[in-house]
Formats: C-alpha cells, structure tokens, sequence
C-alpha cells in the first residue's frame, strides 16, 4: 500500500518574514494597549483612592494652614488644590519674606510644593526652620536673653523715629485675650502674627489672622469688629481649626514641627506671648517698650515709609 501526499509548496522566505514581521507588530501593539489601559487605570484609581472624600479639601486646610504656622516670617498663599500622580498628592503654594508696611513687597515670591505620598505622609517641606531671616531669627529667640530692654532702647534711639519697623513684640507675662486687645488699642498697634506658646530656641505655635481661610465663610461665626479681630491674631480661627484636626493628623503634623497636644493646649489657653508688629513706627515702638508688660523688642527690619508725606 502506498501512501500519496501531497506536494509541499517551495519556501517562501518573503512571505515567511512578512508573516513574522506581522506577528511581532501585532504583539507589540496588545502588550503597548494592555500597558496603555494598566497605566490609565493605575493613574485614574489612584486619583480616585488619593481624593477620596474631602480629602482635597483636607490637604488644603490642614497642610497648607499647618505649613504658613510653619513658616511665620512669610506671607504664605495657596494655590489650587491638588495634583495627583500615582504615587502621591501636591499643593503648590507662593511664600514670600514679610516686610514693614509702607515698605516693597516682593512681586509674587516663590513657589512651592507641599506633597504627600500614597499613604498621606508628608514629604520634605521647604523653608521653616531653614528660612534664616531676620524675623524668623526673632520669633526662634522668643522666651531667651537676647535682645534685652536696654539694648533694644539704645537701638530704638538711634534709628530715625519716622521709620517704620517690623518687630517681634515679647510679653513679660502671656496676655489672655481680653488683655491683648486691650493692649493693642493703648498703643494702637496691630498683632500680624501671635505666638500662643513660649518655646526658647523654636518655633513656638504662631497664628495669623487669614490663617484658615474657611473661618471667614463659617455660617455659624459670630461677627464683629473685623478690624481689632485682624489685629488680635484670630484666636477665635486658631480654636476653630484646631478643632477639626484628628488624631491621624498627628503624625503630619509633626513634619511641620506642630503637634496635636501642643496646638490643644495653646488653643485652650488662647495667651499671647509674643507679636509680630509690621506697621509700627520706630518712634511708636519705643513707647510700646516702656509698657512693663512688654519685656522686650525684637527688631527684625526697618524701612522708610513710601507714602508718608
């Protein structure tokens, strides 16, 4: 018995690398698609896990109010919020150094980012402790030997009087709230930021009013006089923020060099221990100097005022 087969057809090798070629593009073009859709779903499901609930909202007004306490010798703006990668979650804000009033203002100063990873812990933060001006120098010294009365009076004497000046006003003893405002309507002077704690040699808990932009929409705030509320340091905004921190914020907030039980404890004590004067005239600080309640100035910059005649 024989068996017939058919005859095999001559190689092609034109065909047989076009067929190959073929195979391989198709190939390459499922596995890009396929890393194409992981991609997108990895981005858009990390979106999705990073802004969950208010936790936009929260990143601005926790982290964003928690980095301007971090960094009081500025004027701290925030930007929109927030943007997203897999792997973490951003809010650019714009810094720039505080100066006498009367004097230039930076145009815009410099922008920065604020950033937490998957898992909400804050990464490396800018200026703060690092930011080494003459203001944030001041504010570090609150509660030691430097910069005693007399020295500061011989300094004060010296400086032309029409000048205005930028100083850190520190109290002999912490004012209740009642007893600031009184304070600032004897000498006319206004509180830009208040330190609610005394803590020599760093960054003691400084609120400015503004802080917390959302104090100022809250339905259930009670009104006044804005403008001595403005020139008190907003103790009212700082017991309202602190009162929706959480307990899981604690570890955030210690990238800051802030705490939950320290920011409770300063809210619930709501004294003043020190100020930051950005309008006064060297001339009206030498008056607030002799005051016993004040145990000392601390000048931090000095400028001719523009606009006075």
């Amino acid at each position: 018995m024989t068996d017939d087969f058919p005859d095999l057809p001559d190689f092609d090798l034109k065909a047989t690398r076009n067929a190959v070629r073929r195979g391989v593009l198709r190939t390459a073009a499922i596995v890009l698609t396929v890393l194409v859709l992981l991609a997108a779903a990895l981005t858009w499901g990390s979106a999705a896990v990073q802004t969950r609930g208010d936790r936009e909202q929260r990143m601005a007004a926790v982290l964003g109010t928690a980095f301007k306490m971090y960094s009081p010798a500025y004027a701290v703006s925030l930007g929109a919020c927030c943007e997203t990668t897999p792997m973490s979650m951003s809010l650019e804000v714009q810094a720039a150094p505080l100066r006498p009033v009367g004097d230039f203002w930076p145009a815009g100063g410099a922008a920065y980012t604020i950033s937490q990873n998957l898992f909400g812990r804050v990464g490396r933060l800018p200026l703060g402790s690092v930011a080494n001006t003459r203001l944030s120098t001041a504010l570090y010294d609150v509660g030691t030997s430097l910069a005693p009365k007399r020295d500061v009076r011989k300094v004060l004497d010296r400086l032309p009087g029409g000048l205005r000046a930028m100083a850190v006003v520190e109290f002999a003893t912490p004012l209740p709230e009642g007893d600031m405002k009184a304070f600032m309507k004897t000498h006319g002077a206004c509180a830009e930021r208040v330190a609610y704690e005394r803590r020599p040699g760093a960054l003691s808990i400084t609120w400015g009013f503004g802080y917390w932009a959302d104090a100022r929409t809250n339905p259930g705030k009670k009104g006044g006089d804005m403008t001595e509320e403005s020139c008190g340091g907003g103790l009212q905004d700082f017991r309202a923020w602190v009162g929706l921190l959480r307990e899981h914020d604690d570890a955030n907030l210690r990238a800051f060099d802030l705490s939950l039980d320290r920011l409770r404890k300063a809210a619930d004590g709501g004294l003043s221990y020190a100020y930051v004067d950005q309008g006064s005239s060297v001339e009206k600080l030498r008056e607030v100097i002799k005051d016993p309640r004040v145990r000392t100035v601390r000048l931090a910059d000095v400028a001719f005022d523009l606009d006075k005649p």
